[in-house]
């Protein structure tokens, strides 16, 4: 790699035993940085294998009497063994390889995942067709698969143990205080726009995200490390840092989810997947630059590089959910409040009007915009219920009559 040539450049100049000793250094480093990237691809590969066939599960019982039939599968349990086997290989790539290098690499659960769609798809279809439709997913692949390793070439070549006097030392320096008063002042603010303003939109709440996921990548990163230094015989689970390491992972990991699921609710999963990885990524390797310093001591080119791979990443996985179809919910029954033209007590005043856009429409039947009258307009006497008033009886109030602009 570009990295090894240039350590080994500026290694000519010491003397021989400094140089030897700094050459078996920088490549334990880099073997470190191979194993980490490693262990994430995998992880991130088995996670995305193993969250297909549960989907795949829960497709085939979607009809099933029995709402947990799926416990029963094996495959259903087969996919639960997967994914906690892929975490843990994420969780484990934290302690060998540097928070920056790590975080990015999540793009290759999004590259899986779109191969896997396009493997085991149902439809019948013609060469032309799966050209026209997946070319997007196609060159999304490819420019995640550049980005993704010009990451792993261009890397920050950081590598210092977790110890806890390290992981504390860090812990109170200036920088991380000043970032962590920055990041709680946005946090508050945007939690108070979501909450009592109402502000829904979606990258509101995947920076509530994003932020929490820089916290919880950091304490990972803490709590992985001193794992493995403890089972390397250093013990540092005797450290008080460690616990609040823990317990900061596992709180943040929990909101985090929580504002997740909360975004799925209401926008479609692959915009929360192309927002989310760029928000999380950009974040989550400040976050590492600046508690870590993954990069002090790297060139102006490797950064510049580094930088380049991330951009290439984001735009890939960008092409590759942007190509995902949405699921369209199909309701075989119109209750009373579809009704055209029909006024309740929850509309406001505003009758309801058929969505011209979707594709479905009343009674199932295809729309067509070329259609020169739609529906005609309606006026529906309907008389008011006497409640001991005789003045107020009869009077009968109109339906608002709707033209085809609206």
């Amino acid at each position: 790699m570009d990295g090894a040539h240039s350590a080994a450049l500026q290694l000519q100049q010491l003397p021989p035993t400094s140089s030897a000793s700094a050459v078996s250094e920088a490549s334990f480093s880099y073997k470190e940085n191979l194993i980490g990237a490693l262990l994430a691809i995998f992880g991130h590969l088995v996670v995305s294998i193993a969250l297909n066939l549960q989907k795949y599960c829960h497709i085939r019982l979607a009809g099933s009497k029995d709402p947990r039939a799926y416990f029963k599968t094996k495959t259903w349990w087969l996919g639960l063994f997967l994914m906690l086997l892929g975490e843990l290989g994420v969780f484990a790539s934290y302690a060998f390889a540097p928070l920056s290098l790590i975080v990015p690499l999540s793009a290759v659960s999004v590259i899986a995942s779109a191969i896997i769609g396009i493997i085991f798809i149902k439809e019948k279809w013609k060469p032309k067709d799966f050209l026209r439709r997946y070319i997007l997913s196609f060159v999304g692949c490819g420019l995640a698969v550049v980005g993704t390793y010009l990451l792993v070439t261009f890397a920050p070549n950081s590598h210092e143990k977790m110890t806890g006097e390290n992981v504390t030392r860090h812990l109170v320096s200036w920088p991380f205080l000043l970032y962590m008063l920055v990041e709680i002042i946005l946090f508050c603010l945007l939690l108070y726009f979501y909450k009592e303003k109402n502000a829904n939109n979606i990258v509101v709440i995947l920076l509530l995200v994003a932020l929490l996921g820089s916290m919880t990548v950091v304490t990972v990163k803490a709590v992985a490390g001193m794992l493995v230094l403890s089972i390397q015989g250093n013990l540092q689970l005797d450290y008080p840092i460690f616990y609040v390491m823990f317990v900061c992972m596992v709180a943040t990991a929990v909101y985090q989810a929580a504002f997740l699921s909360q975004a799925s609710q209401m926008y479609d999963s692959s915009l929360i997947a192309s927002v989310g990885y760029i928000l999380s990524t950009t974040i989550a390797i400040t976050a590492g630059a600046v508690f870590y310093l993954d990069f002090i001591g790297e060139d102006v080119l490797h950064i510049c590089m580094f930088a380049l791979g991330c951009l290439i990443a984001f735009l890939g996985v960008f092409l590759i959910t942007r190509n995902r179809k949405k699921a369209i919910p199909f309701e075989p029954y119109i209750s009373m409040d579809a009704m055209p033209g029909m006024q309740n007590m929850h509309d406001k005043g505003m009758t309801v009007q058929p969505d011209l856009k979707a594709s479905f429409s009343y009674g199932a039947l295809e729309n067509n915009d070329n259609i020169s009258e739609i529906y005609a307009p309606a006026t529906l006497p309907v008389m008011q219920e006497e409640h001991g008033s005789r003045s107020a009886s009869g009077v009968p109030y109109r339906v608002l009559e709707h033209t085809k602009k609206e």
